[in-house]
């Protein structure tokens, strides 16, 4: 048996006369306007508790003809990367009053994303944010000529799409950089699938950074982001013994590497020192606790939405934001030994 209540929902009055501000002001705080005083702001978020008011979104939707919701359209989801991008982007449009409707793409395809944007434009979304970290993705985006903005995560853009990205080239650089202030020189590079922008981008910054050092002795190891793909390269690099340092495009294939090292009594960091990517929370307790480049979610998952509400209420043209990584310095490297039984076997 289901009960029922003959109380009236309150109203957007009813919350500005307990909290003693204007109507004016309570629309201000719900819409998340910056203009409104951390006091008033306390005071109004109070009575909205106390009263348990609700925004019509139905009825703001039919004055504003805008849906109040943010498509987004998302793959590699199981990465920790776009799951935590994720995570801040519908924290951030939360937090600025909007919904966010998400399409999962199983594969990656012209179609898909194609079905995926069809899904959104019959809900009639305000913007679409793209977080799928493809190279071909913003070209299928552009393809279409949508009339809602669109927002790439983890691209800068072009001319009629936005982008909000992390440096991926300028935290390998730092990571790389870390290592031939060390004192090395022998620096392979563990790197993601060649199809994403991220690993493109981080096999660059390494590139980058070992050509200004004049170093041209560059070994390049393809993964698949996996733990175990770097378990296998980290067998490989115990075996052959020709490096004294190695960046690793992000923490889950360092686990592996560790894990292959710890087995062939390759000794972290006196054999070999290794660099990871994301500071994933788990990085500081690998044995030993790993090096590792750090990428803040949340900031450029609040970039993101910046981007997108910017779009949507000025409709201005395409812009791009860029968050800073940092190093985040841990146990996992070590200047090389003057002399080195780990690599004089292989000499």
């Amino acid at each position: 048996m289901t009960r029922t209540s003959n109380r009236q929902m309150p109203r957007l009055q009813d919350v500005a006369e307990l909290a003693g501000v204007s109507h004016q002001t309570v629309s201000r705080v719900v819409n998340s306007h910056p203009n409104v005083s951390k006091t008033t702001r306390q005071k109004v978020e109070s009575a909205i508790m106390t009263l348990g008011y609700r925004r019509n979104t139905a009825a703001r939707s039919l004055v504003t003809r805008r849906s109040q919701t943010i498509g987004v359209l998302a793959s590699e989801l199981s990465q920790y990367g776009p799951a935590h991008t994720l995570l801040g982007l519908e924290q951030a449009a939360r937090n600025a009053g909007y919904f966010v409707s998400i399409a999962a793409l199983r594969e990656v395809t012209k179609e898909g994303i194609l079905n995926a944007v069809s899904h959104f434009t019959d809900q009639g979304v305000d913007g679409i944010v793209a977080l799928v970290p493809h190279l071909s993705t913003v070209d299928a985006l552009d393809e279409m000529n949508l009339s809602v903005p669109v927002v790439t995560v983890g691209s800068p853009g072009n001319s009629s799409i936005s982008g909000a990205t992390v440096d991926q080239r300028q935290g390998a650089r730092l990571a790389v950089r870390h290592l031939l202030e060390q004192g090395h020189r022998r620096i392979a590079h563990v790197s993601g699938p060649p199809d994403w922008t991220d690993s493109t981008e981080r096999a660059a910054g390494w590139r980058d950074a070992l050509l200004d050092a004049g170093v041209s002795d560059q070994i390049l190891l393809e993964g698949d982001w996996s733990a175990g793909s770097g378990y296998e390269i980290g067998l490989r690099i115990a075996a052959e013994r020709k490096i004294s340092a190695l960046f690793v495009g992000n923490d889950q294939m360092a686990l592996g590497v560790l894990r292959a090292f710890a087995e062939t009594n390759v000794r972290v960091p006196h054999d070999v020192s290794i660099v990871g990517f994301d500071d994933q929370p788990e990085s500081g307790y690998f044995t030993p606790p790993l090096t590792t480049v750090r990428q803040d979610f949340e900031e450029l998952g609040h970039r993101c939405v910046d981007v997108m509400l910017k779009k949507i209420n000025t409709g201005t043209g395409a812009t791009s934001t860029v968050v800073t990584p940092r190093m985040v310095l841990r146990a996992s490297t070590a200047p090389p030994p003057e002399h080195s039984p780990y690599l004089d076997r292989n000499t």
